[in-house]
């Protein structure tokens, strides 16, 4: 069985470095060895991502890299991931590939003692692991795929979790050619959160030690500091200013750059003030930032990995690769609690956001306490200790702690507690709650612990939120006076007829508290004041899969009884004599439902042969929609025959396997790429992958880097393009189009009239239903008209507008004005208009003949080239639906 500090030594730290110039860079780094290079997927099905490891050394120690890109010379920018503490390079391997197939240069390491890297752990000394973090840095502003903002300066940004999250904001600190960070559930100064308020968190401080390797392992100063600090259950004055100087608060003024600050509620060891400080300090400089906080922690939980590294991937769109389309989130987001799923009984969870960060203070209330004192004990040996935390096991308890569950032991007599009138109103507690208590010590400083519950209305049950609690140290000094505890940021709904619990104790199983016995005495000196950010909006709780799955799997059944049934009818035979043309309707028909004598399409015919693309026209409820449905097999018709080379389309009918469509939109997972939606689409066709052509068809659909991203973050035009791409998997002999160029901007609509008449070059069909004339007419060779459900008329493009009493006339120079004033006021002219290109007309006949216009123009010497009709598509297809002659 996983042991708790087994556990907990997944979760990691991180890793700095400091600003180096390239040509020392080049001087202090060496190639010591390369372990090859191969090709890995990413997991989002993108392109493949070729990884190369590499021992690099700098200032004689060994560091072991590797380094993810898809190949090729093309400029990108570049990401440095750092992993956690007691881990090494191989953590971020998944990271590291699907950013990479995002179009990043990615360069993942282990930090020194971890892995197989040399060296001793500094704990992010700025002459050592920061240093190497700048050599990293040197290295990427010489390869030639690495885009560069200047010599020397390639464009970065560093993520990481825990160690590797204090690792990209001291790089941001102490090179200033990063160019944005993502930190993740981290420190902002190692010293607060060890030694908070002075009383040393010796549980997560061993736990530390232990999975770093022991003592050993650490630079000596280190652990001489350790060993000290344990040994006295007290931080000294050196202690914390050795942990303060290797923390990113010790540069926190020359942070500057865009940061996205992940931290988890989940957490007793970096808690949700050190993501506030980094934030208050990181925007006090002017840089962008943004807040999000996740479920879990270093205590367990969910860390929402998947969503936490889409949003990484597009803070570094916006920030690295300029693109300002991308998503990168609010300014602020807390995943909440929103249920239980009776099926499995985990968390649902939902988020509540707001445009900016609130901080740990915003919409302050109230909340009345008994004012009476309380005296308590402080045990010899401060033993037994009260219960909050358990390092890597209170996670997953945490987060339900909206839900009545927690875990928390406070012995009696050795705490005081002061509660509030019950609630009259729920109540969301955002941030930090405040109290001010007056405290006495029978000897020397005291040392409490304070927590907030959650009671009951019985009183029988309490709830303490995220299992966190804040340590005091409240020196003889400040003793009875009023002092301003503040107490652990937390997420968390107060439900009406609860009441809020303060509770101060002597110990604590996490902390060291003091040995000697005494007795303290606490007197509650004003109300709880509780933070409610009231600018938060909270996103609708996610359903539970029965609420939706149940019905789908109904409709499922429904419709495989329903196939199942229709293909025990008969099939008509193929007929040999249409093997090689793509489509042909004959007689189609099918009423409305409920309907005797309406009909959708009415004794529909016409035939389409291969390398055309065919334009299906007509006004709305022409049956246009109708007829691609039943050329799908999506629905029956009533009467007539629809023949996909020379076989009967029934629904679920083998031919529909050469039948690509994109109708009436496509639905795609929103929360994965497009990459993984194409991928998961084929799949699911049970056809070999091999067959997909898919990046034949991705050329086509032009998405580029935007594959890697959540399709949640796409714009309606690049869905539209995703849908196409869908569509033309597999390479199908016809393909289906129904207002392909909706959402798309004019030079994308371009670009889909060229792939349109590409595809049908290669001797494959397509069919495209469209409201765009203009478009229809410039890439489409035959056309279908279509009103009230019946065939108007059916042929070639220029057959159909090439009719009328419209004619073109062409000259041999450019027409003047006076030219066409003068042809304008031709007897039986009714209009005439130049071309675009100046060098013809478009002349209206109203009467005069074409012979009759030849001779006037020969007369007004314009240098004719040619005459003949002409008529645009628009008005051959006003004249058709309106029933007037062609």
């Amino acid at each position: 069985m996983e042991t708790p500090i087994a556990r907990t030594s997944r979760w990691r730290l991180l890793l700095p470095r400091k600003r180096g110039r390239w040509a020392a860079g080049l001087a202090a780094l060496v190639v010591l060895a390369g372990a090859g290079t191969w090709t890995a997927t990413a997991d989002d099905g993108g392109p493949a991502v070729h990884r190369q490891d590499r021992m690099m050394r700098v200032d004689g120690v060994s560091i072991d890299t590797s380094y993810f890109t898809t190949g090729g010379t093309r400029r990108r920018p570049a990401v440095l991931i750092g992993h956690g503490f007691g881990g090494s390079k191989n953590d971020v391997r998944a990271q590291a590939e699907q950013l990479a197939g995002a179009g990043y240069a990615v360069l993942t390491w282990s930090a020194r003692g971890f892995g197989k890297s040399g060296g001793e752990i500094a704990l992010n000394a700025p002459d050592r692991e920061v240093k190497d973090v700048s050599r990293l840095i040197d290295w990427l502003a010489g390869r030639p795929e690495v885009e560069l903002d200047a010599k020397g300066d390639p464009r970065v940004g560093v993520t990481g979790a825990s160690y590797g999250g204090a690792v990209s904001l001291l790089a941001a600190g102490y090179d200033k050619r990063v160019d944005a960070i993502a930190p993740q559930i981290t420190y902002w100064n190692l010293a607060d959160a060890l030694f908070p308020d002075g009383v040393f968190k010796k549980l997560w401080a061993g736990i530390f030690v232990t999975t770093g390797g022991g003592c050993q392992k650490f630079e000596k100063q280190l652990c001489d500091m350790y060993e000290r600090v344990a040994v006295s259950g007290k931080p000294d004055a050196a202690a914390r200013a050795l942990l303060t100087e290797r923390s990113p608060s010790a540069v926190a003024d020359r942070i500057k750059v865009p940061a996205l600050i992940v931290q988890g509620q989940s957490d007793s060891l970096f808690p949700l003030g050190q993501a506030d400080a980094m934030a208050e300090a990181i925007s006090g400089n002017g840089a962008p930032v943004a807040v999000d906080w996740i479920a879990g922690g270093h205590d367990g939980g969910d860390l929402e990995t998947d969503r936490v590294r889409q949003r990484i991937g597009g803070w570094f769109d916006r920030y690295l690769k300029g693109d300002k389309g991308a998503d990168t989130g609010p300014g602020f987001r807390v995943t909440r609690t929103g249920g239980i799923d009776s099926t499995d009984g985990a968390a649902l969870t939902r988020g509540a956001s707001s445009d900016t960060y609130p901080g740990l203070s915003s919409g302050g209330e109230t909340i009345g306490l008994g004012r009476r004192t309380q005296t308590f004990h402080n045990p010899a040996g401060a033993n037994p200790p009260a219960i909050s935390a358990v390092p890597g096991v209170g996670g997953g308890l945490s987060q339900l702690s909206s839900l009545g569950v927690g875990l928390s032991i406070d012995f009696p007599g050795q705490y005081a507690r002061f509660d509030s009138a019950p609630l009259d109103k729920t109540l969301r507690v955002t941030g930090s709650p405040t109290a001010r208590v007056v405290v006495e010590a029978e000897r020397g400083d005291a040392v409490l612990f304070g927590k907030v519950y959650d009671v009951s209305p019985d009183g029988r049950q309490q709830v303490l939120p995220s299992q966190l609690v804040a340590p005091f140290r409240i020196p003889q000094s400040q003793q009875g006076k009023g002092v301003r505890l503040t107490l652990p940021a937390i997420d968390h709904q107060f439900d009406a007829g609860h009441r809020l619990r303060l509770v101060l104790s002597a110990t604590d199983l996490g902390y060291a508290s003091p040995a000697e016995p005494t007795t303290y005495s606490v007197t509650a000196a004003g109300p709880l004041t509780v933070p409610t950010a009231p600018a938060l909006k909270t996103a609708a709780a996610t359903l539970p899969w029965w609420t939706w799955g149940l019905p789908a799997a109904a409709v499922v059944i429904a419709a495989l009884l329903l196939l199942t049934a229709r293909r025990r009818t008969a099939t008509p035979a193929p007929d040999p004599a249409l093997a090689g043309v793509p489509l042909q309707i004959t007689g189609l028909s099918k009423k409305y439902a409920k309907s005797a004598d309406r009909y959708a399409v009415k004794e529909l015919s016409f035939r389409v042969e291969k390398g055309q693309v065919l334009g299906l026209l007509g006004p709305n409820g022409a049956g246009k929609t109708t007829t691609l449905r039943m050329l799908m097999g999506l629905i029956t018709p009533d009467d007539g025959e629809i023949r996909v080379f020379g076989q009967a389309v029934r629904p679920g009918a083998p031919v529909l396997s050469r039948v690509g469509s994109f109708v009436e939109g496509a639905g795609f997972l929103p929360h994965l790429s497009g990459r993984a939606n194409l991928d998961l689409y084929w799949q699911a066709t049970g056809r070999p992958a091999e067959d997909a052509h898919i990046e034949e068809a991705l050329e086509i659909a032009g998405l580029g880097d935007a594959l890697a991203r959540a399709v949640r973050t796409y714009s309606q035009g690049m869905r539209q393009r995703l849908a196409i791409a869908q569509a033309m998997l597999g390479m199908p002999d016809l393909l289906i189009l129904d207002e392909p160029t909706n959402g798309l901007d004019p030079p994308q609509i371009r670009e889909m009239r060229d792939v349109m008449i590409r595809y049908a070059a290669g001797g494959r069909t397509v069919i495209v239903s469209s409201h765009l004339l203009s478009e229809v007419e410039q890439s489409c060779t035959h056309l279908v008209v279509m009103d009230r459900g019946r065939l108007v008329q059916a042929g070639p493009v220029a057959e159909i507008t090439g009719s009328g009493d419209m004619l073109l006339v062409t000259s041999a120079q450019d027409v003047a004005e006076p030219l066409v004033g003068k042809v304008a006021a031709l007897p039986g002219i009714g209009s005439a208009v130049r071309t675009d290109d100046g060098r013809g007309l478009l002349v209206r006949l109203d009467g005069a003949t074409p012979s009759e216009l030849i001779a006037e123009l020969v007369r007004l010497d314009m240098p004719l080239t040619g005459v003949g009709p002409h008529r645009r598509l628009e008005d051959a297809f006003l004249t058709l639906i309106s029933g007037g002659s062609a």
